[in-house]
Parts: C-alpha cells; structure tokens; sequence
C-alpha cells in the first residue's frame, strides 16, 4: 500500500469559461468541485494505475467523511475548516489560471501527534510514502521531514514534494526523494538551472549530502533525475498545451509507484513514465485524473538523455 500525507487539503474549484476578460461580468460554463490537495492528487492518480492507497493528512470532520466516502481514507480532524482552490479553465485555448486561498490555522495541541500515530502504525503495511504540499498555520515545517524520516528508517522509500523551509529541512533526510519544481529547487539551492545540466550541479550538494534523488519537474521543458546512479533529463517531442494543475502531482504518483515496486528502479524507466503520466494530466481539465490512453501512446516518444553528473565532493 502506498500512503500519502496532505497536511492543507483544499476544495479544488473548476470553473469553465471560454475566454477570461479581466473587469467583467462573465457567464461560467460549467462548475466542477472536488476534494483536492497535493496528496490527494497523488492518491486519485495512484487509483487510476491501479496502486492499492490510504490518504491522511488534517482535515474538518466533514471533508474527512467525504474522502472516506471516496477512497481509502483516514484524516485528523484538526482543522477548522478546508480552504478552496479556484482554477479558471479557458476553453478557447485551455488556458488555466489559479487561485489558492490560505489555509486554516490547526490550534490542536497534539494533531501532529495523531498524525504520526496514523503513519507509525500504518508502516508495517506500507511500500511507499508522499508527503506533499503546504502546511497549514500551526505546524511546524520540520514535520514533513519527520514523517519522513520515520518512514526512510523502515525501509519505506518516501517522496516528499513541499516548499520553502519545509523544502529545506526535509532536504536533510538521508535516503528521502526530492520532487521540487524549477522554482522551488532555485529556492532551495540557491541557483538559477536553467538547463539540465545546470540542474544536476545544483543538486550534487544534495545526494553528497544522503538525498537519494531529486526529480526536477520543468514544465513544458520535461523533467530532470539526479541519483547516485546517475542523472538524466527527459522531455516530450512536443509540449501538450492544457491545465499544469495536478501534472506534478501525476508524476510524483508515477515515481513513488515505481520505488514502491523495486527499491532500485531503473531511473530512465522511472523519467520516461514520469514524464508520460504528468502529460496525460495536462490534457484533463481537473487535478488527480490522468488520460491512461494517452499516457500509452505518449510514452515511447519521450525522450531520455543521460548527463553528466560532476563527481561527488570527497568526504571531509
């Protein structure tokens, strides 16, 4: 079983409209609500592959009862209530513009306690775990790092997809994986990699320090793997123009999928249907879905090249 952590869940809001005219009064085509959050995408992508999974994270009692009623689920309800995402979907050219509200503030002395009893008690069980997106007010940013660090030292392998100081503390986790985005890595690393090979010299510092990998997510510009098997880049022929929400979720889905099968994966194998599966969200107007059909057809035609990866630093 894989679980995964979503520590600020959101009602995830589409509204469909042919075009945004900022100023203006505008019909909405159609509305579509549903539970979301970084994990949660994970898990629905998860479903989709047929992986068996559990969600957890903090929730309100309501949004807890409603993720139990759709798929393996069991949340602290520490949370006064959920935020909302809003993600304004054009249909005239699939542009796709998002607005994410804040989250709670969890004032529950032990939620992080009740939080971390779930996951001990679940690891026996587990093959892999993801710990992904925000934190709510409240709770500390070592905390992703924790779980992780929990879950590593029983042999589970575990992707953590957080940002900012989160990003940073769990960066000290040996053995974890590393999913941040272009910015979230210029963040943590303090350098602009623009290219791929710009990507695996910022992150050296990373695997030199016990980091297991880190999968650069890129956009349009595919993605980049730096382990201590190697580093390789990975990119689609031809960009599929959509709605980015939830595209690095898939792929986090498509990566702890992998690890979760073979504790030494082949790491092209793991890029290439990477790569494949965040496309195939693109093209789907919600987060946590994917198009399985053309995630087939689209992954013989990434494109893999292997890097190379300046020689670790000696140790001191």
């Amino acid at each position: 079983m894989i679980l995964t952590v979503t520590m600020n869940p959101a009602y995830d809001m589409t509204y469909r409209l042919e075009r945004l005219e900022r100023g203006r009064a505008q019909r909405v085509l159609s509305v579509e609500q549903r539970l979301g959050g970084k994990g949660i995408n994970v898990t629905r992508v998860l479903r989709q592959l047929g992986s068996s999974t559990c969600a957890t994270g903090f929730a309100d009692h309501t949004f807890a009862a409603a993720a139990s009623d759709e798929f393996p689920a069991d949340f602290v309800p520490a949370l006064p209530w959920v935020r909302r995402t809003v993600v304004v979907s054009e249909s005239r050219d699939g542009t796709a513009t998002g607005l994410w509200e804040p989250g709670a503030y969890v004032h529950e002395l032990h939620a992080v306690d009740r939080l971390r009893d779930r996951i001990q008690f679940l690891l026996p069980e587990l093959h892999g775990l993801v710990v992904a997106g925000s934190l709510p007010g409240g709770v500390d940013d070592n905390v992703p790092a924790d779980l992780a660090r929990v879950a590593v030292a029983a042999g589970v392998p575990t992707v953590c997809d957080v940002d900012g100081p989160a990003l940073k503390v769990a960066a000290t986790v040996p053995g974890i994986v590393l999913m941040p985005n272009q910015d979230e890595l210029e963040r943590l690393t303090g350098v602009v990699a623009e290219r791929p090979e710009a990507v695996v010299t910022a992150t050296r510092p990373l695997l030199d320090a016990g980091v297991r990998a880190v999968i650069a997510t890129r956009g349009a510009a595919g993605m980049v793997a730096v382990t201590v098997a190697g580093a390789w880049s990975a990119e689609l022929r031809e960009p599929l123009a959509g709605n980015p929400t939830g595209a690095g979720d898939a792929a986090t889905a498509a990566v702890i999928r992998a690890l979760a099968a073979d504790h030494e994966p082949d790491w092209p194998a793991v890029l290439t249907d990477a790569v494949a599966t965040s496309a195939a969200a693109v093209v789907i107007p919600v987060a946590g879905e994917i198009d399985l059909t053309l995630r087939d057809r689209l992954t013989p035609t990434v494109r893999v090249t292997r890097l190379d990866a300046p020689a670790a630093e000696p140790p001191q």
